[in-house]
């Protein structure tokens, strides 16, 4: 099985796994009155919460899908095969976290073991289309990948010219 199409079966069962899950409603906190929490961070009421779902393309690319009654976490490992991919992923990760407010359902922190997470509450669900944020977290997965590639093969590119012009000088 090709690569490309494991990511594609990768990508589409984490597509329908957020569609099941995607059923969120208004919930106010039982606790305080007034205030209206997502429950998948609080985890204040057992009853309010789902099984998480963990979908895992391979050890080191994953996802951890946490849902409640009126938000869902996704939380995402990125491949990081070697030492180089490691540093990019995670400025780059860096980067798109300290810009969080843009993107409206990035957290700025990620859940313990993984690289990002997103979090989409009942009203991200009542002012955008569902489908479109569904659209948009797999997009972003697979956009993330090519991202980190390109990076890589950029930082590959300069290394060698750099290393080809200092050696000259020993000719």
């Amino acid at each position: 099985m090709s690569t490309a199409n494991t990511l594609r079966l990768y990508l589409t069962c984490i597509r329908n796994t957020l569609e099941a899950a995607m059923c969120l409603q208004n919930f106010p906190c039982q606790e305080v009155e007034r205030h209206n929490k997502p429950e998948v961070e609080l985890k204040t009421s057992p009853e309010l919460l789902l099984n998480p779902v963990l979908i895992c393309r391979n050890e080191a690319e994953k996802c951890l899908i946490e849902t409640s009654i009126n938000s869902i976490r996704i939380s995402m490992k990125v491949k990081q095969a070697d030492e180089l991919e490691n540093i990019l992923a995670k400025k780059f990760l860096r980067f798109l976290s300290m810009r969080a407010e843009a993107f409206q359902v990035l957290r700025r922190k990620p859940v313990q073991g993984y690289d990002i997470s997103f979090l989409i509450t009942n009203y991200h669900c009542e002012d955008m289309h569902k489908h479109k944020l569904i659209d948009f977290i797999v997009q972003f997965m697979e956009d993330i990948d090519k991202e980190i590639s390109e990076l890589k093969l950029s930082v590959n590119t300069r290394g060698r010219l750099v290393a080809t012009e200092f050696l000259k000088q020993f000719i």
